[in-house]
């Protein structure tokens, strides 16, 4: 077979691998190089990077809706384009162009959580299992039929990062199966998404990360989850901004213990090595690791031994 590869960040890297196992990837699609860090320089996808190891042609146009692109594209005589966290869109065109259409891997379980952010917004929904489908590609964001599914637990101690890290290993796994089915000469069947159930997950925005102390101490805890690494949940506490990079909610005996119910939400209630306890619109959340400007994070512990002030029984 001959197989172009489409994708740019760190997830798509372990499909790219999967894609190239037998050398038939002919060339890497990803996007531009774009200026990253302090410095603002220039600065290569991760799977540009993996494809240069790889030894494999590298193509970057700006977009795939001009004729010069499609043309280039279509002298590659692709019998499959697989696609995995590209960003960009693809035109019916493009889409027309491979034997064997285009396949994408997509990191939830469709039609729940089409769209740009299905991860965290999963982790943050509170939904107990999340997946990766291998689709078949249409017009449409997200909404081909699906050909083969591989699902996993959401956990409470999940993050956005450890999340990812899952679900892009189990991309690669679905992606393979995929792949193994078609050089055999059985294409996967295509099942079209169910009618019911779509969500939109929408992209992270760093003003999201801020916490509402009105929510609940659960919606709240599973926020910080979500949002780490980025953007990172933060609040203002005690007169200072914190990123807070690990928080529980505390049982609902615990909450009421410590005043839960006759505080204002946003209210510090405790300060102890444990953690900083905050009054929430229903329970309490108790903040494990923290971040001050200029900072690096660190336990609640070290945070209270430069402020000995917050420290309470």
């Amino acid at each position: 077979m001959r197989i172009v590869f489409a994708g740019t960040p760190e997830f798509s890297v372990p499909c790219l691998d999967a894609a190239a196992a037998r050398g038939e990837v002919v060339a890497v699609y990803t996007q531009p190089d774009r200026p990253a860090g302090r410095g603002r320089a220039l600065a290569e996808s991760p799977v540009k990077q993996r494809a240069k190891q790889l030894g494999i042609d590298v193509y970057q146009p700006a977009t795939l809706r001009d004729a010069d692109a499609q043309a280039q594209l279509r002298e590659l005589k692709p019998d499959l384009l697989v696609v995995v966290a590209y960003g960009l869109i693809l035109p019916q065109a493009v889409l027309d162009i491979p034997t064997h259409g285009c396949w994408n891997v997509h990191a939830s379980l469709l039609p729940r959580w089409r769209g740009a952010a299905p991860i965290q917004r999963a982790i943050e929904a509170g939904d107990a299992e999340t997946g990766v489908d291998l689709m078949r590609m249409e017009k449409g964001l997200d909404t081909g039929p699906l050909m083969l599914r591989l699902t996993t637990p959401i956990t409470d101690t999940d993050t956005g990062g450890t999340l990812h890290d899952r679900l892009s290993a189990l991309g690669a796994e679905v992606l393979g199966d995929g792949l193994k089915l078609l050089r055999a000469g059985m294409v996967p069947v295509a099942t079209p998404q169910p009618a019911e159930g779509a969500t939109y997950a929408h992209k992270l925005d760093k003003a999201e990360a801020k916490l509402d102390w009105s929510l609940s101490a659960d919606a709240l805890a599973r926020k910080v989850r979500a949002f780490h690494p980025w953007p990172i949940a933060e609040c203002e506490l005690a007169g200072e901004r914190l990123r807070v990079h690990g928080a529980v909610p505390l049982s609902d005996a615990a909450a009421r213990a410590l005043g839960a119910g006759r505080h204002a939400p946003g209210t510090l209630m405790a300060g102890t090595r444990e953690g900083l306890t905050v009054a929430c619109g229903e329970g309490a959340l108790r903040l494990t690791h923290v971040q001050r400007e200029g900072g690096k994070p660190q336990p609640v512990a070290d945070f209270l031994n430069a402020r000995p002030q917050l420290k309470t029984a």
